[in-house]
């Protein structure tokens, strides 16, 4: 029987675990936490747990247009409750997780894990584990590295909990701040301006770039940007930040032109950093790429025989879904099943904001770079039926598909439920299926993934017919 040990208990590892188990594999996860790891306790579920509440109360700010009085004034938000919901949901999570590996033989050991071989080329592995219970060590015929990441920390703004925080230590204020400062504006930073700004909060957004979600389609960006304007949160561009300093009122922002921002709490959201120190690398041979990433092939090998990586630890996507994915491929390949590997263009990723901004394949920036040839459309949602009634303006679909054979190779969608209705512009993409396919399915009328449809219909040419 092989033996499989996996250090980490995220997305990565233990869906990792459950193919292990469920092809004979003797199964052992060591994770610190607890099952389900740092995104379901500290960041995923947590954080769209939290934008979930915010999303209750930007609901509201359509209502009086359909008929409905509502005084968004008198409207408050419990802040005990919501972070109680979070946490609650999130130890429910990682409980329910525990249940189904522990179901299928998979044994966990609350701990930690590092490498203890004699040697670097060693065909089989010794992981020593410091568990709560003991300590012992593991011999593992594979080995699955999925220790995730941590949010990075500039030298001069180390978060406290208190004024200067990280993403994980929102969840401790016993209120909400009276003037937020979001440093970094990627997708944390955004979704987390995007949800206090909903619940009341006075925001402002330092990014270093020229826009919001600088990685992120262009027209998404702008239509985030125009919901901030609205709703009156500010984003100072060119902005890079160089320290935090905390003072009698909050907290001044020192930035790198001289300019300063004062607020009452700093939230830092300036990335992730691999958790791949004293792991002991060096005892199989691993060398860590930029920035502490290890490097993996598309089925996750690493150079060290017998070592896989998934997850953030990689540096590759960081996704729950393609953590998830990269387990798995890693312990079917491990354990000689056939395997297709990891296509990171047919990833569907989404940016919890609201409006939601969802995009899967080929970019418009690649297509307007001349990188990939495409005929796209792009149609506002302004004019959807169901846009209408629901009072919905901003937001857009649009679909990208080759030129001569009109197979669909991407797409976006900026509107309130947008983490769904990508699914079948991800289906398109993931099978080559063409623009034909989407014209000639019939959708709900009314609906929003009428629009794909529609979208699908006008990029027709004749010669996809041929």
């Amino acid at each position: 029987m092989t033996k499989i040990v996996i250090m980490g208990g995220g997305p990565a590892g233990y869906e990792a675990a459950l193919v292990a188990a469920q092809h004979g594999a003797d199964v052992t996860v060591v994770e610190r936490d607890g099952l389900g790891g740092a995104c379901v306790l500290y960041d995923c579920v947590p954080s769209k747990t939290f934008i979930a509440s915010s999303g209750a109360r930007a609901s509201l700010h359509g209502y009086r247009e359909l008929g409905v009085n509502v005084d968004l004034d008198d409207t408050r938000v419990d802040l005990p409750t919501v972070h109680g919901r979070v946490r609650g949901l999130a130890l429910a999570q990682s409980a329910d997780i525990r249940a189904r590996v522990q179901r299928e033989g998979v044994r966990v050991v609350n701990g930690t894990a590092k490498f203890c071989d004699d040697e670097p080329g060693l065909a089989t592995h010794k992981i020593a584990v410091a568990g709560k219970d003991g300590d012992e060590v593991l011999d593992a015929d594979v080995v699955l590295i999925a220790t995730g990441a941590t949010p990075r920390v500039l030298p001069g703004a180390v978060p406290d909990g208190e004024r200067i925080l990280d993403w994980r230590q929102l969840y401790d204020l016993p209120e909400l701040p009276e003037h937020l400062a979001v440093v970094g504006s990627g997708v944390t930073g955004a979704e987390f301006a995007s949800a206090y700004t909903e619940m009341g909060v006075k925001v402002t957004v330092v990014s270093s770039r020229d826009r919001v979600l600088p990685h992120e389609d262009a027209d998404a960006a702008a239509v985030l940007e125009e919901s901030f304007s609205q709703r009156g949160t500010s984003v100072v561009k060119h902005a890079r930040a160089d320290r935090v300093e905390r003072t009698d009122q909050g907290v001044t922002i020192h930035l790198a032109d001289g300019r300063t921002i004062e607020a009452s709490h700093a939230l830092m959201t300036v990335g992730s950093v691999p958790n791949t120190e004293d792991i002991g690398l060096d005892r199989v041979g691993i060398e860590p790429g930029k920035g502490g990433a290890i490097p993996v092939d598309r089925v996750s090998r690493t150079s060290a025989p017998g070592v896989y990586a998934a997850g953030d630890c990689t540096g590759v996507l960081p996704l729950a879904s393609v953590a998830s994915m990269q387990g798995r491929i890693a312990m079917w390949h491990a354990l000689g099943e056939g395997v297709a590997p990891i296509r990171l263009r047919t990833v569907a990723a989404n940016v919890f904001t609201h409006p939601e901004i969802a995009t899967v394949g080929i970019s418009q920036q690649a297509i307007d770079s001349g990188e990939v040839p495409a005929r796209t459309i792009m149609l506002p949602l302004s004019t959807n039926p169901r846009a209408k009634m629901e009072g919905v303006r901003q937001g857009f679909v649009k679909l990208f598909c080759r030129p001569a054979t009109g197979v669909v190779v991407g797409g976006v969608v900026v509107a309130p439920s947008a983490s769904e209705l990508i699914l079948p512009i991800a289906l398109a993409v993931q099978n080559q299926l063409t623009v034909e396919h989407l014209a000639l399915t019939f959708s709900v009328y009314p609906s929003l993934s009428g629009s794909i449809t529609e979208a699908g219909r006008q990029l027709m040419q004749h010669d996809d017919l041929d």
